[in-house]
């Protein structure tokens, strides 16, 4: 730092002080002076005074404020507490209420698959008897059907030869034929 006229010119002053109010230390804390007593004795008093004025006043204020500020954060940590273990036995009810419809709904899958494959049987079992009855009743048809063209095939044939016995040789004789056709059907 560069010393300037005016910094010396400011610190002139200082260095025409006697020299015995600067070896004297502070002049506040002189305590042989009269003054500084009666400084002390003062300022002692106005504290106290202020002490009681701020005891019997602004510190039970304070104190109230404090105490009503405690009883609000442990009202709300009670609230708190409160709501938290109703929001645990909502989210458990929940999860009971979950469990339970899963396992309904389980349920409910399994007795529609159940009354499905009942249903399916007795599809199954009613069309089988059906197929059944109409293969029963196919067969005694061909059954018939055959016993039918059995009776009649020596007729048939009796009169398919005779035909063919005319158109071959131009006569024929009946008897002879119908003993042909009952010789080869024997």
């Amino acid at each position: 730092m560069r010393l300037t006229p005016r910094f010396l010119l400011s610190a002139a002053p200082l260095a025409a002080l006697p020299g015995r109010a600067v070896a004297e230390g502070m002049p506040q804390l002189h305590f042989g002076d009269p003054l500084l007593q009666g400084q002390v004795v003062w300022g002692a008093l106005i504290f106290i005074i202020f002490y009681f004025i701020l005891s019997r006043s602004a510190l039970p204020r304070v104190a109230r404020v404090i105490e009503k500020r405690d009883a609000r954060i442990k009202k709300d940590l009670d609230l708190a507490r409160q709501s938290k273990k109703e929001a645990d036995r909502a989210h458990q009810e929940l999860l009971d209420a979950k469990e339970k419809a899963a396992e309904s709904a389980r349920a409910d899958i399994q007795s529609i698959r159940d009354k499905a494959k009942a249903e399916a049987d007795a599809q199954s079992a009613e069309t089988a008897s059906r197929l059944d009855q109409e293969i029963r009743a196919a067969e005694k048809e061909i059954a018939k059907a055959r016993s039918d063209a059995l009776s009649h095939l020596t007729d048939i044939a009796s009169a398919t030869t005779a035909t063919l016995t005319e158109r071959l040789l131009g006569h024929y004789d009946s008897d002879t034929v119908t003993k042909a056709v009952e010789r080869a059907r024997s």
